[in-house]
């Protein structure tokens, strides 16, 4: 499958041998089967050093030899499935907190995930958004993330599911200094320092600003009322660019530029 080769690219750089990887299949409804599907991916990819950490509820997630399986982790892969299933086993607990305390202090620990896994990372989450032909309050349901990344939101299955209005309310809600991430089925983001963030894969990543919007009635209007956006920011990003989130730039180095 593509994505498993953007997997591939996106654990390149990294030393194969005693790498140890946790997979955390929270998310999904058949945990078994996916977890199945990653070690061979990453075993595929050169990894042997796999685990698993099945995590069902709170109390499986407060466990102490979890907790110290993070500390000698090298990265925590999320699989996909349901963000708000994921978030609601292990928000607040004492993994997470190992999760968070390593991804902020080690430089060289990786977080990743697909799909769902992806979109549980930031630390506001799109729950659930209906798809319409305007945008509306109602249709979006935002909730509290995994906490890894601030002022982000993403969005997969971005273009095969037509994702651009929800991801764009929900920067324009939360603007201005949240910035939408949506995930083409074959793209990835390769974030460094919480900053600069590096496109890989075959696919595309689009970046959506709401720093600069102009006229909006986003704020004032009640749930079934039509929302109008001024001058929302689109980037769309293939592999070689990057973007700078506080700065919000793209990088454009790989492109012919005229």
């Amino acid at each position: 499958m593509p994505h498993f080769d953007i997997l591939s690219k996106l654990m390149n750089s990294l030393p194969h041998e005693h790498y140890i990887i946790e997979i955390i299949a929270t998310a999904s409804s058949i945990p078994a089967e996916m977890e199945k599907t990653y070690m061979d991916a990453f075993k595929a990819a050169g990894y042997h050093s796999l685990a698993i950490m099945r995590i069902e509820d709170a109390s499986e997630a407060n466990n102490p030899e979890l907790v110290n399986r993070i500390h000698y982790a090298h990265a925590v892969f999320f699989t996909g499935g349901d963000q708000r299933q994921l978030c609601n086993v292990i928000r607040g607990t004492e993994v997470l907190k190992a999760i968070q305390h390593k991804y902020m202090n080690d430089p060289h620990f990786m977080v990743a995930g697909t799909s769902a896994g992806a979109m549980s990372i930031p630390n506001k989450i799109i729950e659930r958004g209906v798809l319409e032909e305007t945008l509306l309050k109602s249709d979006l349901i935002m909730n509290e993330g995994l906490g890894l990344m601030d002022h982000v939101i993403v969005d997969t299955h971005f273009v095969k599911r037509g994702r651009f209005g929800r991801l764009a309310l929900g920067v324009v809600l939360n603007r201005p200094n949240y910035t939408g991430i949506g995930l083409g089925e074959d793209g990835a983001l390769l974030i460094t320092n919480g900053n600069e963030a590096a496109c890989i894969g075959s696919g595309l990543v689009m970046i959506i600003d709401g720093s600069k919007i102009g006229a909006t009635n986003a704020q004032d209007a009640d749930d079934y009322t039509p929302i109008a956006i001024e001058n929302l920011q689109v980037h769309i990003l293939v592999e070689g660019c990057g973007y700078l989130f506080k700065e919000k730039k793209m990088i454009t180095r790989v492109l012919n530029i005229n």
